[in-house]
């Protein structure tokens, strides 16, 4: 079956899914996106991605849309006429199609909504089990990365760098020595005593919705969390360190630069965390109904 997208007011087959070549989206990355997890065929914290894509929204000065209600209709309607149970829904919205100008259309236009869906593989046994490796980059973004932009071309040269050199994620630092985010996870130690570390909600990283959800399953769960700096050097040191994202979930990670952590496998912890927040995915979400599927 071919794949269906939702390109401002149409739902389309894939393949002949365009948008304008003004789109300011394609010619300043001017727009945001959001990518949501469909688990066993219910969207995942789906409110916390609108709420999210929302306040990105407003600090660009973009206007929605459609309301959240509607959008999320969308959201279901593309996912039910992907006919998958396991996958991401992606949504990006620009600020519409007007005259390559730098300053905003004035008056403004239209923005731009484009939804895609599709099924994603589950991870592998193997990642899982035996973890994955990081590399350390330089953080090279803007000052606004709180915004999830589609501004991401230094998001891709450190992926890249990271592929390049046989691993899974880059972890990036700043100026200072300390680590900010992934390419596109979250980055997370665990100490000496258990308690999880991961950088305070701020403009140098996106507030992921994994991130958020995990928080409130570790305290409720009576784990500590410390949401504070640390450099790179710290987190080398850590007894386990793993990363988070709508599409890897919780990852253990056991390598960073050339540097093995503890026995070189997902601790403990890790893997506690892990479970926990598939428990609550395998519990929680917004239906598609399964009679649609």
């Amino acid at each position: 079956m071919s794949r269906i997208a939702y390109v401002n007011g149409r739902y389309v087959p894939h393949g002949e899914a365009s948008v304008h070549i003004e789109d300011r989206g394609y010619q300043f990355a001017d727009g945001v996106y959001e990518v949501v997890a469909v688990r066993d065929g219910a969207l995942i914290d789906g409110a916390w991605h609108m709420e999210r894509l929302q306040r990105s929204l407003s600090e660009l000065q973009i206007a929605m849309p459609m309301s959240a209600a509607a959008m999320n209709v969308v959201f279901r309607e593309t996912v039910r006429r992907n006919r998958f149970q396991t996958g991401i829904v992606y949504v990006q919205i620009s600020r519409g199609v007007a005259r390559r100008d730098h300053p905003f259309p004035n008056p403004a236009v239209r923005p731009a909504l484009v939804v895609t869906a599709r099924r994603t593989p589950l991870q592998s046994d193997k990642v899982i089990e035996e973890g994955i490796a990081v590399i350390s980059q330089a953080d090279i973004r803007w000052q606004r990365c709180d915004i999830k932009s589609i501004s991401l071309l230094p998001n891709v040269l450190v992926k890249q760098a990271a592929r390049s050199q046989g691993a899974f994620e880059a972890w990036q630092v700043d100026g200072d020595g300390y680590v900010t985010e992934g390419g596109s996870t979250n980055v997370w130690i665990i100490n000496g005593d258990g308690h999880l570390i991961t950088r305070p909600v701020e403009n140098a990283i996106l507030n992921g919705i994994t991130r958020r959800r995990l928080i409130e399953l570790a305290k409720a769960r009576g784990i500590i969390v410390e949401e504070r700096s640390f450099t790179l050097e710290e987190a080398k040191s850590a007894r386990e360190a793993f990363l988070t994202s709508t599409t890897s979930f919780v990852t253990g990670v056991v390598k960073i630069d050339d540097t093995v952590l503890g026995n070189g496998r997902p601790g403990i912890r890790t893997r506690e965390l892990r479970g926990l927040y598939m428990e609550f995915m395998s519990q929680n979400g917004d239906k598609v109904p399964s009679s649609h599927l």
